[in-house]
């Protein structure tokens, strides 16, 4: 059983947060977020795909965005840092 606010719990909560708030979004035009995994510290990497993917201004740009609306709803994630 996954330990309550254990990166197993943290990524469930996270991944539903993603689903509902931000993917419908990215997915209008025409990018997508992956969530590759949460470590022990709270720190949740994403990668960005499609038309998010390899454009520099959006690693920041979207990352922080994402990382606003997951916050809001997972406080005890310290923050996403976006991997490749």
């Amino acid at each position: 059983m996954p330990e309550p606010n254990g990166p197993h719990d943290i990524r469930s909560r996270v991944e539903a947060v993603i689903d509902r708030d931000v993917r419908p979004g990215l997915l209008a035009d025409g990018g997508d977020v992956e969530v590759v995994g949460v470590d022990e510290d709270r720190i949740v990497q994403v990668r960005l795909l499609g038309s998010c993917q390899g454009c520099a201004s959006s690693i920041y740009s979207t990352t922080m965005g994402i990382e606003a609306a997951v916050k809001a709803v997972v406080p005890e994630v310290r923050f996403l840092e976006a991997v490749i």
